[in-house]
């Protein structure tokens, strides 16, 4: 069945094309093709940055009680608390290298400055 009409103004006639639902496939137009290589690199990124998080939280916990742990000692050793704080100084650089390390970055970096954290937040919990 032709769909042609006339219009009196040009009286020629015209063909009339049914729009295609755009939720259905055009056959004129497929799809593009999957980039699996794009797909695995973006992947490999993700997992790349959730590696990176889980451990730098976890040193960074670890790091964190011990700082808890120089406060809450009874009768320490002169020095105890001290030493503990910056052993976890020492583990929140660790943490930071790790981060690095899992994203092939340079291991000596300014954001080393940021793993001793733990140590100037412990001694200035120590000092009030």
């Amino acid at each position: 069945m032709d769909d042609t009409t006339a219009t009196p103004a040009t009286a020629t006639p015209t063909t009339v094309t049914p729009r295609r639902a755009r939720h259905l496939m055009d056959p004129d137009a497929p799809r593009p093709a999957r980039d699996q290589a794009r797909e695995d690199r973006s992947l490999s990124r993700v997992q790349r940055w959730v590696m990176s998080v889980l451990a730098v939280t976890t040193i960074g916990h670890l790091a964190g009680g011990i700082v808890l742990a120089a406060l809450t000692i009874d009768d320490p050793q002169p020095g105890a608390r001290v030493g503990l704080c910056v052993i976890a100084g020492a583990f929140g650089v660790l943490a930071v290298v790790v981060g690095l390390a899992i994203h092939g970055r340079r291991l000596l970096s300014p954001w080393l400055l940021v793993g001793l954290l733990p140590t100037v937040v412990g001694l200035l919990l120590l000092q009030r």
